[in-house]
């Protein structure tokens, strides 16, 4: 029998899985990585030490007792957004790959986001103007780097073209991916050239751009043997994590929404116009041609509750992190909605919508005498989930949104899920694909090889296994919260901007 594999390059791990002709996952393979923070605002991982993961994950897949019965016919690749790696003529990294997380390029953001410009690169590339933005990205590196090292950079890819390259020797970049670089015109489907002058690089300095459903990549001879495949087997490029989330959460249509909670986080819509905010607060990624993926990400998601659970969750190296978080959470479904009147800011790793301020941090705010560890555990699942709300309220300025799709490690655990219905008020569904973004890359290959007539259809698909319901009563009191919440998010920006200073 033919299966799919995916290949999911996140954050924090690489996820490989196995799904048969009718999109059900038969198999998965998972490997960490660590993210490097030389110094403050610094997140770099180290792209040699994914790729090895990224080969033990498949090769530990593929010599699985269940895969070995399947055929795979396909490979499709995932990824999160906005990294960039300097390559040389060789291909070998110059640096460390910088992520999504880094934030050392906040005063560039901030001198571009008060120009004449900034508005031409947003409206032609769909992307805000944050430290988060390889465009930033690259122009940090050539204020700060010497002229003779930015002369030695080949190319500046991701690190999915990274990894795409060590296995087939082809540099290409999709749509998908570039369409949240910041410097990809999201109209024309080519370089946008302002923000490649902003950024002071030629297109020549980037990869060859390709559609989602690009096939042309062959694996290199060894990889076909050290895999077990077949010559006929299809390399299919794939798109971004968070279009490949909204796709396998069955939202490519108006009307609904997706959010994500995983390490980070996302609230996400499907549509066929770009959301045109004058305040430049939402981004709009382009899944294929004619279907754009839009909505505001956060940086504080499931790893602000990680950070919680390894400060106050338990003590030594002996931390099973999974299990602790179930312990955490069982404490916390012991309070009410509010936390006891206990209100947490969860910007731990600044913010970017819908305050796109990198300086933004952290607090507890409304801490009493009274308040136990289990007050804080449930603020702080309330706080991650207040941001999204405060990302909710403003899409719907623009879009209806009838229904709540959630997916992501965090999202979908009972107590987030619940929460979520209750402060957006609305039904949340949990569909019968835990992983959102290895389905939806799993939708994309089999409706290029036919099984669907097209990515609509192959949405059509999902079916939700859980509906959450909104409390009426909670609903009325996180609405005071949420309110509080949005106020202190914005009064204390300037504060927040001193204590960046101190820090």
């Amino acid at each position: 029998m033919d299966c799919i594999v995916t290949i999911d390059i996140g954050t924090t791990k690489v996820k490989v899985s196995a799904f048969d002709q009718a999109a059900n996952l038969i198999g998965w393979r998972q490997g960490t990585y660590p993210t490097f923070h030389p110094q403050p605002n610094y997140s770099e991982q180290d792209p040699e030490q994914i790729f090895l993961t990224v080969l033990y994950a498949l090769k530990s897949l593929l010599n699985d007792e269940l895969t070995k019965k399947h055929k795979p016919v396909a490979l499709v690749f995932g990824a999160s957004m906005h990294s960039v790696l300097p390559i040389d003529k060789q291909g070998v990294p110059i640096r460390n790959a910088v992520i999504w997380a880094d934030n050392r390029g906040r005063d560039e953001a901030n001198a571009l986001r008060n120009s004449d410009e900034c508005r031409l690169i947003y409206e032609q590339t769909g992307t805000p103007v944050h430290p988060m933005s390889p465009l930033i990205k690259i122009r940090w590196f050539r204020t700060h780097s010497p002229a003779t090292w930015f002369e030695k950079v080949y190319k500046f890819i991701s690190i999915k073209e990274y990894i795409i390259y060590q296995l087939t020797g082809q540099l290409a970049v999709d749509q998908s991916i570039a369409s949240s670089t910041g410097l990809f015109n999201i109209h024309s489907h080519q370089w946008e050239a302002s923000a490649l002058n902003y950024a002071g690089i030629k297109p020549s300095q980037l990869s060859e751009l390709v559609p989602i459903d690009f096939a042309e990549l062959k694996l290199k001879k060894e990889y076909v043997r050290l895999f077990r495949l077949t010559s006929a087997a299809k390399i299919i490029i794939g798109a971004s994590d968070g279009c490949f989330a909204t796709l396998g959460a069955g939202v490519i249509t108006e009307g609904d929404a997706t959010i994500t909670i995983g390490s980070s986080g996302a609230m996400r819509v499907a549509g066929k116009q770009v959301i045109k905010d004058p305040k430049q607060r939402f981004f709009n990624y382009l899944l294929n041609e004619g279907t754009y993926i839009s909505g505001g990400p956060t940086n504080n998601g499931g790893v602000v509750f990680e950070w919680f659970v390894q400060q106050f969750g338990a003590s030594g190296i002996h931390l099973n992190l999974e299990h602790t978080v179930k312990q955490l959470l069982i404490e916390a479904e012991r309070v009410p909605a509010g936390a006891g009147g206990l209100l947490f800011l969860p910007y731990l790793l600044g913010e970017r919508a819908p305050l796109w301020n990198a300086n933004a941090r952290g607090a507890y705010i409304g801490v009493n005498i009274t308040h136990e560890r289990r007050n804080f555990i449930r603020a702080t699942v309330e706080g991650i989930i207040y941001e999204m709300h405060s990302i909710g309220k403003l899409l719907q300025q623009y879009r209806s949104i009838q229904n709540l799709y959630i997916n992501g490690a965090y999202a979908t655990l009972p107590l987030f899920a619940q929460i979520l219905s209750d402060v957006f008020g609305k039904k949340v569904y949990v569909n019968d694909k835990h992983d959102s973004a290895s389905a939806g890359a799993a939708l994309l290959a089999l409706t290029h090889l036919g099984v669907f007539s097209d990515l609509e259809a192959a949405a059509k698909t999902i079916r939700s296994v859980e509906t959450y319901q909104p409390s009426a009563e909670n609903h009325e009191r996180y609405a005071r919260f949420t309110e509080i919440f949005d106020r202190l998010s914005q009064k204390l920006a300037e504060d927040f901007d001193a204590l960046v200073a101190l820090q």
